[in-house]
This record gives C-alpha cells, structure tokens and sequence, in this order.
C-alpha cells in the first residue's frame, strides 16, 4: 500500500468534535489533517443542524415579532413565501460565514482539509475518496486517528422517506415551506424547537409523542411550565399517543394514531431521535468495536479497542455540541500527550432552543429525589425581575435544587428567553461543590436577568426557614443572619 502522506493526527469528520480536536492539536505544534465528506466544514451543525436551526429561530422572533406582540401590540405579518424567501435568505447567509471562519481557522493552523470520504485500513491508516469524481482514492496515515463521523436523522419504518412534503430537521430547511399545518412527530429537543419556530411563522402546529411529557430529560416542573407556554401559543400537543401509519390518500396526508386518532396534516417533521454514521467506515476490519446500535465503544478517555484510534461525539452516542467539543479535545490530548485537558465535565449543560428557551445543569428534582437525596427548592418566578418586565419577557422560571442540610447546589433549571445564556453560572456553582449562599453573596447588575438566581436562593433559604420552624430545625441549625436575610 502507498502512503500518500503521515500526519500526528487524523480526523474523521469536521464537525463540533473533529473540528475542536484538530485546532487544539495543531495549536499544541502537531500535523493534522481532517478529511470531511460535505462540501464545506463544519459538519451537519453548520450544514443543517444546530446553526441554521438557530438562526431560523432569531429570524423568525425579528421578522415576526412572536416574542413581543403582547407587548406592543404588534406584529409583522409578511406573505409566506416572502417569509420563506427572508428565512432562506438569512439563513444561507449564517450558514456560509460560519463554515468559511471555520476553513479559515483551519487554514491558519496549517490543518490540512481533505474533501471526501474516509475508510478506516490496518496500522492506522485512512483511505480517502475524493468528492471530486475525477481524483482517484489515495491512502495516508496518522500516528493518531479520531472518528468524528456525526450521526444523521433517524427514520421510522412508519413514515414514507420520499414524499416531498414529510421532512427531517436537515431535509425542512431545504424544502423551502411554510405548511399551513404541520405535524411534528417527537416531543424531544428538535420538536420543540421546530415547533415554537413553526407555531411563531403561522403554522397550525400539533405535536405528538409517545412519552407522558414534553421532553423527558427535563426537570417535570419545567416540562409542565413549557407544555403551558406551547398551548398558549397554539401548540397542539398528543401526549401518551403512538403514531401507526403516515400515508398519502386521495393527494391528502394521512396520518393515524393507535388510538385511532386521523390526522391530516400539510406537512410532517419526523423528529424520531438520531442514527449515528459509522456504516463504510470500516470499523469491523480494523478491530474498532460498536455496540448494537453502531456506536463506537471507548473508555474514559475516548479511546476505541483498537490501539491509536479514538472517537468522539455523536459517533459514540448522540449528544449536543458542546459537549462533543469537549470529548474531542480531551480525546486528543490523552492521544498526543497534551497537558490540556483530561476529562469532559462532570456537570453538562443543556439547552433546548425553543420559544422561549430552555436550559439545564444537574440533578432534576425527579433526580435528587430518585437518589435518596434530602432536597429543597428555590424559585424565582421572572414576573419578579424587572428585566423581564422592562423586555416584555415574564413568562419565565429559575429552579434550584440543593441539599436541604448543606444547602449546596445540585442543580439548576431555567426557562426564558435567554436560558442558555444565564445557566452556566449555576453550572459552575454545581461544579465547584458550593451552596446556594453562593448566589446571596454575588453582588448581580440590576437589571438583569441573573438577579434571579439570588431571588432563587432566598427563596431557598426561606424554605429551609419555614421548614425549621413546623418540623424543628434539620442537622444544621440555621445561622440567625440566613434568617435575618429571608424573613
């Protein structure tokens, strides 16, 4: 076999993982090269996943008005097709600086960008082919190889895959269409977000899931308060229901439920959960193990069973972005012996981008209860921030779960128009082991929407107070200047 060229590092894939891996690798002195099978970098995330979702998202909130019209009154109400054409347009747009600061990034780190398809050989090599049809495969090797292949929109048996107008989260945003009506099939993360975003561009949306409530990760009181935020806004939601047939009768969709519910819907979004790509790669011959579902099996330090091969991100299961960031730099700095970092965080985030948003770190409150934890709640309603009232937004919540005898923070729920932006705080709180009286002591700008992590923790305290007070006090008296401060 002719080895074309030798790289420290080779990566599979130029999404949030491989993309991540290779830049901190290049950056710690190492030749790297990253092959990607779309035409340009970035992976789905830019192509059409979590980028141009959220920028449908922004473009839609501005051109619509949808989070303000209570507020003012008014809203834009442009034709559909003008609003596709605006949606498109934008969207595009995003799409295209993101992936070009990407290449650039590359480009200055001297990373090597190979357009094409790669398939795994023996003793570490990778054979490519080309995108171009006029090039012929050629055959490279690394010290290192990392697997960042991604994973695609999963497709039940149920569901036609080439009807024009039954659609996937990466297959919507080419269709080019606003549907009158819509039908989302999956309460998880991806329904949601389409839905508000839909619901915000005037479709009749309906939501159905098997589950008993809208998304299921989530702290219930939270999935509750969305569940109410989707109804008001129109949102259909079919809980405890499973979809039996999606057929085309008569030109008309058709779809029935087990139940025997007959929906007909102009358009379907199958939101099904999420297949990971590792077909062609040629796993099974170079000993790389995979799991029943075809996930990649690795260690804690991300690497595969065979020796110099490691993989990261949706490849070994179906995550968000950040956190295959994270699992591609720490794989690569166990590969290379880069004193970077060692471990993915222990406290992840969560975000669903919806209308308004929805963010997570730690335990739920099912969770803490689910351990034998003895927990408190704090809340802090934002129809008692001013922020909120001064931008129109009170429709919101910050929930903090803690310790009841140590008060320290387990975790940390948000719902708002800015959820992902303020849930990081309560990350770091979570992963430093402090307590909820870390929140009273930081002195938080008025007005702004982190106030409420203080009006939280009073509340906390406040309950811890009461509690004392009908039941006797807990292992740990209460400080008097913590109940000067809550009473």
């Amino acid at each position: 076999m002719e080895i074309d060229r030798q790289y420290d590092l080779i990566v599979l894939g130029s999404g949030p993982a491989g993309d991540s891996a290779a830049q901190l690798a290049a950056n710690a002195g190492h030749r790297v090269a990253v092959v990607e099978r779309l035409r340009s970098p970035g992976g789905v995330v830019v192509a059409n996943g979590g980028v141009p979702t959220k920028t449908l998202r922004e473009t839609a909130m501005y051109l619509t008005g949808f989070m303000d019209r209570r507020t003012y009154g008014i809203g834009l109400a442009l034709q559909p097709e003008m609003l596709a054409e605006r949606l498109a347009s934008r969207t595009q747009d995003v799409c295209q600086t993101i992936a070009s600061l990407i290449r650039e990034n590359l480009a200055a780190r001297g990373i090597e960008l190979m357009h094409g398809t790669g398939r795994v050989g023996p003793d570490r090599t990778v054979t490519i082919t080309p995108s171009e049809p006029d090039m012929s495969p050629y055959t490279v090797r690394g010290r290192t190889i990392l697997i960042a292949t991604g994973s695609r929109p999963a497709h039940p048996p149920f569901v036609p895959t080439h009807d024009p107008d039954i659609w996937d989260n990466e297959s919507v945003l080419a269709s080019g269409r606003i549907p009158s009506s819509l039908l989302i099939i999956g309460g998880g993360a991806i329904g949601c977000e389409y839905g508000s975003i839909y619901n915000a561009l005037g479709s009749q949306v309906t939501i159905v899931d098997v589950a008993s409530q809208l998304l299921p990760f989530l702290d219930c009181e939270l999935s509750r308060r969305a569940a109410e935020t989707y109804r008001r806004a129109g949102v259909r939601l079919i809980l405890e229901a499973r979809v039996q047939s999606v057929e085309r009768v008569d030109g008309q969709l058709v779809v029935r439920l087990a139940d025997g519910t007959t929906l007909e819907p102009d358009g379907i979004l199958v939101a099904a959960g999420r297949e990971v790509n590792t077909d062609g790669l040629g796993l099974h011959e170079a000993g790389v193990a995979v799991d029943a579902r075809g996930r990649i099996v690795v260690d804690e330090q991300f690497r595969t069973t065979t020796l110099g091969i490691y993989a990261a991100g949706d490849v070994i299961s179906p995550t968000l972005a950040s956190i295959s960031m994270e699992q591609g730099r720490v794989a690569v700095a166990h590969a290379l012996g880069i004193d970077f970092k060692q471990r993915v965080a222990s406290v992840p985030l969560i975000g669903v981008y919806s209308m308004p948003e929805i963010a997570m770190a730690g335990l739920t409150e099912q969770a803490a209860a689910g351990q034998g934890i003895d927990y408190e709640i704090g809340r802090c309603d934002f129809s008692r921030i001013p922020r909120a009232h001064i931008s129109g937004h009170t429709d919101g919540l910050l929930k903090l779960v803690f310790e009841r005898r140590t008060k320290r923070l387990l975790g940390v729920h948000v719902l708002c128009d800015v959820a992902s932006e303020i849930v990081p705080l309560g990350q770091e709180i979570i992963s430093q082991g402090e307590t909820i009286d870390r929140f009273v002591d930081l002195t938080l700008a008025v007005p702004t929407y982190t106030l409420a992590y203080k009006l939280a923790a009073f509340d906390g305290l406040a309950q811890l107070a009461r509690s004392a007070v009908e039941t006797g006090p807990p292992e740990r008296q209460i400080a008097p200047s913590e109940r000067a401060a809550v009473l």
